[in-house]
């Protein structure tokens, strides 16, 4: 198990406000979906397509709120989407409608690409002079806070009322406002100063545009375990509902232990294409599995959704290092924000499209379209490397500017 507790003042203030954040997080991932669908009634594609509209809209958003917080300090640009993102979630409670439902999510949407964003800056000044290893450890923590989430969600679950479901809706609100309460802790620190070159620098880079591409489509898996698989297990097996927590459990219990130590290994871009390809084989064999645990005794069932998640959370490590990695050595540190920015504009290419992609595929088509997907994971992981190769050798003028601040 990882340290839980770091030695810094600001990183124990980052850690306590992130975990804090993923507390509630951990809430709406286990049961966002099954709120939309089982409480408020919302037919499946449309709480889809309204995850994938929320998704495209909040795309560009990170990249214009990455560069104010790199030019305006970054602290308080990321508490104030922390404020949005809570107000957004407590208007769940009011989306008895999809447009309603639709205005909800993409308000807190967008908050939350922008948040990220908005991070970058604070991870990369107070993390140390490896800021990806305390990515990592940020990862391990923000599990240990879903974990816990997905515990109380499992009850709300299982009770299946409208009131348990609001409940845990409202708590996820409130632990947005007590994430940006904490973050007050954390010392004021002066803007970077400006990088040089165009305002659009980071979209210019045309290889790390390639890697961000390709990380968004690999970022689809982080749908399968809060979309896909908990819809599978609720319509086609015979598995009890409280599974759906048991499956999010297993999963962040293996990356709170293990995030940190998979990172150890991923110290350079190279390391980083390798790991990509390890999660896309990984990915493909956990979406083999899942289907077999459709019309079979629950028993075998649950075993065969635990052993899955297993496998898929492994190839979750390595996904997750080699991101951090690459994402990271080739930004240059004055544009930290703006060139992370425009890395998370991957996951939100699968906020946009995973959830409708994973619901056409995994739960209207069924048992096909699960190896569709992990068909899908696998050759992305197979084209990582070589486009880790071009960004490191073959870039254009913003890459190379990159590539030169990274190796100082």
């Amino acid at each position: 198990m990882p340290r839980l507790i770091p030695d810094s003042g600001p990183q124990r203030v980052l850690a306590a406000s992130n975990f804090v954040y993923t507390v509630g997080s951990g809430l709406y991932l286990t049961a966002g979906v099954l709120y939309f669908t089982q409480a408020v009634h919302l037919p499946a594609g449309q709480v889809g397509a309204g995850l994938g509209v929320a998704g495209v809209l909040s795309l560009l958003l990170g990249v214009a709120v990455g560069r104010l917080a790199d030019v305006r300090g970054a602290r308080g640009i990321y508490a104030g989407t922390l404020l949005v993102q809570a107000l957004a979630t407590a208007g769940f409670l009011l989306a008895d409608g999809f447009w309603a439902f639709l205005c909800a999510v993409c308000a807190a949407g967008g908050a939350k690409s922008a948040g990220l964003a908005a991070r970058s800056p604070l991870i990369r000044r107070h993390g140390g002079a490896r800021p990806q290893e305390f990515r990592s450890y940020l990862r391990a923590v923000t599990n240990l806070g879903i974990s816990l989430g997905a515990l109380l969600a499992g009850w709300a679950v299982q009770v299946g009322t409208l009131p348990a479901y609001r409940l845990l809706v409202l708590g996820n609100a409130v632990a947005f406002v007590a994430a940006a309460v904490v973050l007050r802790l954390l010392p004021v620190s002066p803007p970077a100063p400006a990088a040089h070159g165009p305002r659009g620098s980071a979209l210019r880079d045309r290889p790390y545009l390639l890697l961000t591409a390709l990380d968004g489509v690999m970022a689809i898996q982080f749908k399968v375990l809060t979309v896909a698989i908990p819809l599978w297990i609720v319509g086609f097996t015979t598995a009890p509902h409280w599974v759906v927590s048991a499956t999010m459990l297993t999963g962040t219990v293996l990356v709170v232990a293990f995030q940190v130590r998979a990172g150890r290994g991923v110290v350079s871009p190279k390391a980083g294409g390798l790991a990509y390809r390890r999660a896309g084989l990984a990915f493909l064999l956990s979406c083999a599995l899942v289907p077999l645990s459709a019309g079979v005794p629950a028993g075998i069932a649950v075993a065969v959704l635990l052993g899955a998640v297993v496998v898929h959370t492994a190839g979750e490590l390595w996904h997750s290092a080699a991101g951090f990695e690459v994402s990271f050595a080739l930004a240059p540190e004055r544009a930290t924000g703006q060139y992370l920015g425009v890395f998370g504009l991957g996951a939100g290419l699968a906020e946009a499209v995973g959830p409708a992609l994973l619901i056409a595929l995994c739960v209207s088509w069924g048992r096909p379209g699960w190896y569709v997907v992990g068909a899908l994971f696998l050759v992305t992981g197979l084209l990582a490397p070589l486009a880790v190769r071009r960004a490191e050798h073959t870039g254009g003028a913003a890459g190379a500017a990159v590539r030169g601040e990274a190796a100082v």
